[in-house]
């Protein structure tokens, strides 16, 4: 349901801002210039300072430039941001030719385009980066002018010892690729789901709106439909000759009461509906959550004990949202049947939603409530519902645990077959709104 509306926000979630990198580069240039000018006129180091100072001032001048042409808000595309990183791991290995190539110590700084690129781009596009700076460290592993050193002397390492830095590098470099690139990515997958749990909550924000609209409308067409009604009755007390108008006049004096019924029940939606809004027992919340999914082919059947009066407490649309993503979860996978217990005591509350499907898979089950997870085997929901990316679950999680609830997702128990939900609250949490009412 959310899910091309989860990826795109994270797409836009991962692009960079053009400011980002400007700022980056004017940092590396910072920090080239100042190692540059030290090493040679601190250090006494000979290499090609001209040279050196040349690169450096070509990423200065392509960052004036962007700064002038594009503004500096502009999230870049991938493109464009594989581009400008792309730039900067061949500026970087320019440098590294002129100094020594692997052998110099600033060879690491190949982790940061890299790092990046596997933060804010997809996957192709940092292995493209991460490929590219190997190309690099392997050309300048067999071509490289010598590394500087003290007193004019070319320090020359071991062949043995180069190659090892090499391979740190290679490694290092693949590790923070991938290490980078699964983090963000999580992080980006979680940011996305919630983003859909505030499209839900909005658009349930907004229903609850239309009911205060109704509610108006109805105060507003109140005044009009007396008027009407006054006329009518007017018109009745001295009624013109004829049966046929007689009878015209009290079919719009009732047409006009049955309007203003129709209008009482818009401005109170309790008599609308027919359910009482004010207190609710866990009975009542499952009976409420499970009614819209009674038409799906699949048996429900609500149960309730505890010790004592039931605790209740008044409806929270966010509670009965979870509770409903949970029981459609649980419908969607369940074979002919699913049960719903409700068990209270003195000190907790809970709801347990048990199906007679297949249950989550092993590999599934310590990440359940997790987002963009794949759907549980044996599933009846077809890829076409759009179901099966976990958005749900992890959705009605975020609303249960904003209620105060725990969740715990398990298997049932053999012989029996199916996943189990349960959701407990602390009795005194579950019954805070209703102390705070009164």
């Amino acid at each position: 349901m959310f899910a091309p509306e989860g990826e795109r926000f994270g797409r836009q979630a991962r692009r960079l801002r053009l400011n980002t990198l400007i700022g980056l580069r004017w940092l590396a240039v910072a920090g080239q210039t100042a190692a540059i000018l030290i090493s040679a006129f601190g250090l006494g180091l000979r290499f090609p300072v001209l040279a050196c100072l040349t690169l450096v001032a070509a990423s200065a001048a392509l960052n004036l430039a962007l700064r002038w042409r594009l503004p500096v808000s502009l999230q870049l595309s991938e493109r464009a941001a594989t581009g400008l990183l792309a730039y900067d791991i061949l500026q970087l290995a320019g440098l590294l030719f002129l100094t020594g190539g692997v052998a110099n110590p600033f060879v690491i700084l190949f982790l940061a385009p890299v790092t990046i690129a596997a933060t804010s781009l997809s996957l192709r596009n940092a292995l493209a980066l991460l490929g590219l700076a190997l190309v690099c460290a392997t050309a300048l592993l067999r071509a490289s002018l010598p590394l500087p050193w003290i007193g004019g002397e070319s320090l020359v390492l071991p062949p043995l010892y180069v190659l090892a830095r090499w391979v740190a590098l290679a490694v290092s470099a693949a590790f923070v690729t991938l290490y980078a690139y699964r983090v963000a990515q999580e992080a980006r997958h979680t940011a996305s789901a919630l983003t859909a749990t505030e499209l839900v909550l909005a658009r349930a924000q907004h229903l609850s709106q239309i009911d205060g609209l109704a509610a108006a409308a109805a105060h507003e067409l109140g005044t009009p439909l007396a008027t009407i009604a006054l006329v009518v009755r007017e018109m009745a007390a001295h009624p013109p000759q004829g049966e046929e108008f007689i009878d015209d006049l009290r079919l719009l004096e009732q047409s006009v009461d049955q309007c203003r019924s129709i209008l009482g029940k818009l401005s109170s939606p309790s008599e609308l509906s027919g359910q009482p809004m004010d207190l609710t027992s866990p009975v009542e919340l499952a009976e409420i959550a499970a009614a819209p999914h009674r038409l799906l082919g699949v048996t429900i059947a609500v149960e309730g004990e505890g010790s004592g009066p039931a605790p209740k407490c008044p409806r929270n649309p966010g509670v009965l949202y979870g509770l409903g993503n949970l029981i459609e979860n649980a419908v969607s996978f369940a074979e002919k049947a699913v049960v719903i217990r409700t068990t209270w005591s003195p000190s907790t509350v809970r709801i347990v939603i048990a199906d007679d499907g297949r249950g989550f898979p092993p590999h599934m089950l310590a990440r359940a409530g997790e987002p963009y997870l794949s759907q549980r085997d044996g599933a009846r929901r077809s890829e076409e519902t759009g179901g099966g990316l976990g958005l749900g679950l992890f959705i009605a999680r975020s609303l249960l645990e904003r209620s105060g609830a725990t969740l715990q997702f398990a298997n049932a128990a053999a012989p029996a077959s199916g996943a189990v939900a349960s959701v407990q609250w602390p009795r005194s949490t579950y019954e805070q709104s209703r102390r705070t009412g009164d």
